[in-house]
This record gives structure tokens, C-alpha cells and sequence, in this order.
């Protein structure tokens, strides 16, 4: 494994396991129209590494504003790991990435416990998952063993070791890659794991005026590195994630959610549909993305805007249709074709 940690990432002992998640969570210190502003300025930033994937981006954006962790999954050279090294860069957060091999062990990812002969006690050195954004690079190239490692961070913001319990300070998110097209030497994630991830997406090719303009910033800067700026710190994403907790949803849009969720197990082409951690994970991506669209309620157009990216690993094709082209997200277009919408409102009263 080879994992890279800036120089002010703090991997000193810890004991400390006092439980802090009971805390309640920041109240909301910043406009919604403030955090508008700023994801703007991020997705501005981002896009001058990341060139072209202003709505791919802008779906990462909201899943990491929405508190969750996303999975992108494409293929090599397509700028998976360049989009989150921006985003490391650009919110703020220390960043640290783990480059996921079959022999990769659980303790990789979580440290473990060392002797200090000089002290004379065991200590617990910290491992790539004390971090603010953590790319697991590959994901799908490490045993199950240590995929399942990873289920305890992203799901209750926490590690275990050696029957002691770390907690991880938020913000804590995962930006994970896979290829979806080399299968030799790797594990598939189990539908256990793919469920912690809020969102999956791809980037796709570049046009030809994007792939062109990538090549003339490079021979500009005359440097492989780019050099972004941060825009907001772990402070302010923080408050930002306590405001879109206020954006409102009609009744109608929450239902709509629902009914699509519920459409996904009713599937002729479905084995297994979506959790309703499927449809609260639409009404929480939507809030997100409405923020970033400039409102503070949700429309219908931005749960279509998501549901692909939030419904379509969640959902298990039956097995003789493995070899045909059905697909999770040709089940959530038909199921977007066929859940009635609900009308949208241009004001929503407060």
C-alpha cells in the first residue's frame, strides 16, 4: 500500500476514546446563499484541474455537502484521482490516499498498536483513515477483508482496534475509484459496501474540445502539478453541511422519492431494489444539489438530476439478465419514465 499524507496531517498517538457522537451537530452559522456562493468558487477551482465535468463534479460536490462518500467509477486516465486530490485542495481538508492492493490488511487503513520501548506501553499509530478526505484508490483490487475495514469508518464515523474505539473527526469523507472493466485480481463489493456509498458516477471520455483544451493548459503551466487554492476549510464545509440541513422539501417531493425507491423493487428486470436508504439518500443528495442550483427548496428536476447516481448501485439485476444489457441505471430511467412527478414549486413558504 502506498498512501500520501500532507505534512500537517497529525499521526501522533491517540488514546483518547471518549464517545463524542452524541454531540449534536453544528447549528447553521451561514446563508444558504453563502454556501451557493462558495460551491460555486469550489466547482470553479475544481474544473481548472478537471476540465469539461462541470456536472459530474458538481454531483460529487453535493454528495460531499450532503455528508456522504462517493464511488467513481470509470475508466483509467479519466481523472478519478486528479478530481480528488482538487477537492482535497479546494475545501480545505487534509487528504490522504490509499492505494488498495490484494495484499492490503485491515490495520493498512486503521493503524494499529505499536511498542515504544522507550515508554514502555503500546501505542496506537494512526492510520490513512484519520483524515479529512480519504481517496481508496482501486477499491475493488483489495479482499473483502479490508474492503469490510472501511464499513465501520464510512458508515459510523469510527475505527475499532484491538477492542478499542477511535473516533474520526469530521469532516470525514471517502472518494473511492474503480475500473470497471479489468476484472482480473479483483473483488467486486459486496452490495453491503456499495450501500454505505451515497452516490456512484462516472466521469466518461472528454470531447474534443475538452481533451484539446487539457493539453493546452498543460503545455501552459509547463508542470504536471496544478496548483489550486483552497477555498473554504474544514470549519466552513461544516457549516456549510449544517445549512443545507435547512433547505426545504415538500411533502410531495419526499413522496416522490419514496415512490421511486419502491418502483426500483417492483422492477420486472430487479432481484433485489432499493433500501429506503436509497430514498432518504435522494432527498439528501436533492437538498445538496439545490443549494448548489442557487434555491433553498427542492424541485423534482433535481431528484431526476440524482437518482441515477443514488439509486443505480443499489439495485441487484436478476441473474439471467447479467449477460444482457439491463443495467441499474436503465432500470432507474425506466422507473423516471414511469413514477408520476410531482408538480414543482416556484416559492416554497417558509
Amino acid at each position: 500500500m502506498t498512501t500520501d499524507t500532507p505534512d500537517t496531517s497529525d499521526t501522533s498517538d491517540t488514546s483518547d476514546t471518549s464517545d463524542t457522537s452524541d454531540a449534536s451537530p453544528p447549528s447553521p452559522t451561514m446563508s444558504l446563499a453563502e454556501v451557493s456562493r462558495l460551491a460555486a468558487a469550489v466547482l470553479d477551482e475544481v474544473e481548472l484541474a478537471v476540465v469539461g465535468k462541470r456536472e459530474p463534479l458538481t454531483l460529487v460536490l453535493a454528495g460531499v455537502l450532503a455528508g456522504g462518500h462517493v464511488l467513481i467509477e470509470d475508466l483509467p486516465g479519466l481523472g478519478k484521482t486528479l478530481a480528488a486530490r482538487s477537492f482535497a485542495t479546494t475545501l480545505g481538508l487534509t487528504f490522504t490516499r490509499a492505494q488498495f492492493t490484494p495484499d492490503l490488511l485491515p490495520a493498512d487503513l486503521t493503524g494499529s498498536f505499536v511498542y515504544d520501548q522507550r515508554r514502555g506501553e503500546f501505542e496506537f499509530r494512526r492510520g490513512p483513515l484519520f483524515t479529512g478526505l480519504l481517496l481508496a484508490d482501486e477499491i475493488n483490487r483489495t479482499p473483502p477483508k479490508t474492503q469490510a475495514a472501511l464499513l465501520e469508518a464510512m458508515q459510523e464515523r469510527q475505527v475499532t482496534v484491538e477492542g478499542e474505539t477511535f473516533h474520526l473527526e469530521p469532516p470525514f469523507h471517502v472518494l473511492a475509484t474503480a475500473n470497471p472493466v479489468e476484472y482480473e485480481g479483483t473483488y467486486p463489493l459486496p452490495e453491503a459496501q456499495l450501500d454505505r456509498f451515497l452516490m456512484r458516477l462516472g466521469f466518461g471520455y472528454p470531447s474534443a474540445d475538452d481533451e484539446w483544451e487539457v493539453l493546452r493548459r498543460r503545455m501552459e503551466r509547463r508542470q504536471e502539478e496544478h496548483q489550486l487554492r483552497p477555498v473554504t476549510d474544514a470549519a466552513t464545509l461544516l457549516a456549510m453541511q449544517a445549512a443545507v440541513e435547512t433547505v426545504t422539501v415538500d411533502p410531495g417531493v419526499s413522496r416522490y422519492c419514496v415512490e421511486l425507491a419502491s418502483a426500483t423493487r417492483r422492477h420486472p428486470h430487479v432481484l433485489i431494489g432499493s433500501s429506503p436508504r436509497g430514498a432518504l439518500a435522494l432527498v439528501l443528495v436533492s437538498r445538496a444539489l439545490a443549494v448548489v442550483r442557487g434555491r433553498d427548496f427542492v424541485v423534482p428536476e433535481d431528484v431526476k438530476a440524482v437518482a441515477t447516481a443514488v439509486l443505480a448501485h443499489r439495485i441487484t439485476l436478476r441473474p439471467e439478465l447479467w449477460m444482457s444489457n439491463a443495467t441499474g441505471g436503465s432500470v432507474v430511467a425506466e422507473v423516471l419514465a414511469s413514477v408520476p412527478v410531482p408538480a414543482s414549486r416556484e416559492v416554497v413558504p417558509g
